[in-house]
């Protein structure tokens, strides 16, 4: 067996593979001799088929899987030996010639995408700015009402404010303003006259009483939405959509939303027991995880600026277009070429990034470890159980959420993306020149404008 390989660019190579029968006779005997073994063919018992016969129907079959097998093991060890910054998956040649497995030897031709050389290292004098995000006592306060919020509770009141749930009976009425007969009626209907789109059928719940007795027109209530009507009156919404007249609604029961004190027992409930004792204590808590949370924003628009600045210094890059549009159509053959065409630009610039990555790995030394992935998938798993107001979760509760993510292979993907992405920052900070801006939440969502 023999490899040629020659640069016919910067960004393209081309191999040759010239295979000799004696490379594959003996890994060909001996893959027909394993399908031997298990062969059923009728007029022979299991495992006595002569060989003859299995060259004669399987041989062609198992010869061209055999040489195929052998082309992508040497294909990959030259590049790997020769150190080939290959890009996606080698193409067999329009150069390729028909395959003739009686022939002495045969050349396999692939063509091969090679990455466009570019220095991305840094250092000390490549200055890149780093903002922290100021934490404000109007952002303590915001957190502060939501925690009381999301730990309140309901109490039951006698009269009705804007805010309160009703429960009663609604009933269908008729011309004369009497229930109607074979009418639309429902038990226990809850009713949130603050969601209401029409003011004056709100203004007929002001200031109303358990027990009292109603008279409104949901239709006109819910702006004609055959979807909340069907959902009030438990009917179909093709029925709904003849509904428009009056209802009567008796109210048994108002409820009212009660956002929680600041106790103790709200503090415990947010921080765990103990952890903060006092109205302080809370605020400060809570603007520490502000912190935190603000640090991570830091962190992402830190990487951010590090890949713009490493892209308008390295310029626009050579890349081999058409051959990465023939493997990016190979890769998406049910999509076709108007789907290349149309997301070929972004791709490159996805692949850009990805080559950026890797030189900055290489430079700082960094590793992703199966302790990485699972503390970013706990601290992935900790933000979602955070945007519902619980920033006292159990590590092992945290484990093993994270554990169950770390079973699917797409996951894991994210994973290692996003555990190397914040290495990188750690390490490149020790790097470059930081120049550090404090700025408001308005300031640096700014930054994103247009981005």
């Amino acid at each position: 067996m023999n490899v040629q390989f020659e640069k016919t660019s910067p960004v393209v190579g081309e191999m040759t593979i010239t295979i000799e029968k004696a490379d594959y006779q003996e890994r060909v005997e001996k893959a027909l001799k394993n399908y031997r073994k298990k062969a059923n063919m009728p007029g022979f018992r299991p495992g006595q088929v002569p060989m003859s016969l299995l060259r004669k129907r399987f041989g062609s079959e198992v010869t061209a899987e055999e040489v195929q097998k052998m082309l992508g093991e040497k294909l990959y060890e030259y590049i790997e030996e020769q150190k080939i910054d290959m890009l996606g998956e080698p193409l067999a040649s329009d150069k390729q010639k028909e395959v003739d497995f009686e022939a002495e030897s045969n050349d396999f031709v692939f063509d091969i995408a090679i990455a466009p050389e570019f220095d991305a290292t840094l250092s000390d004098k490549d200055k890149i700015p780093f903002y922290t995000i100021k934490v404000t006592d109007e952002m303590i306060d915001t957190q502060v009402k939501a925690y009381t919020q999301r730990n309140g509770h309901y109490d039951k009141v006698d009269e009705w404010k804007d805010g309160d749930m009703t429960k009663g009976i609604i009933a269908e009425l008729d011309a004369e303003d009497s229930v109607k007969e074979g009418g639309i009626q429902v038990e226990d209907a809850v009713i949130l006259p603050g969601y209401f789109k029409d003011e004056d059928q709100k203004k007929l719940f002001e200031g109303v009483k358990v027990n009292t007795v109603i008279t409104f027109n949901p239709a006109k209530a819910y702006n004609e939405s055959d979807v909340e009507l069907a959902s009030l009156l438990h009917i179909s919404k093709e029925d709904a959509a003849g509904v428009r007249g009056d209802f009567s609604y008796q109210i048994t029961e108002i409820t009212r939303y009660v956002p929680s004190e600041l106790t103790q027992e709200l503090f415990d409930n947010v921080f765990g027991e103990g952890k903060v004792k006092s109205e302080e204590e809370f605020r400060k808590a809570i603007s520490e995880q502000l912190e935190q949370q603000f640090a991570a924003e830091s962190q992402f628009r830190f990487m951010f600026d590090v890949r713009e600045y490493l892209e308008k210094r390295i310029g626009t890059l050579e890349w081999p277009d058409a051959l990465l549009k023939r493997i990016m159509l190979a890769n998406n053959k049910d999509k076709g070429e108007e789907y290349v065409e149309q997301n070929y630009e972004g791709s490159i610039r996805a692949l850009a990034w990805h080559l950026i990555q890797n030189k900055l790995v290489t430079q700082t030394g960094i590793k992703i470890e199966q302790d990485d992935l699972l503390e970013m998938a706990k601290e992935q798993t900790r933000m979602q159980f955070a945007q519902y107001g619980m920033a006292n979760v159990p590590d092992e509760l945290l484990t093993n959420y994270a554990t169950e993510q770390l079973k699917k292979r797409e996951n894991v993907d994210a994973l290692i993306e996003r555990a190397t992405e914040k290495k990188l920052g750690i390490a490149l900070k020790e790097i470059v020149k930081l120049t550090k801006k404090s700025v408001t939440m308005e300031e640096f969502q700014k930054l994103f404008e247009n981005k």
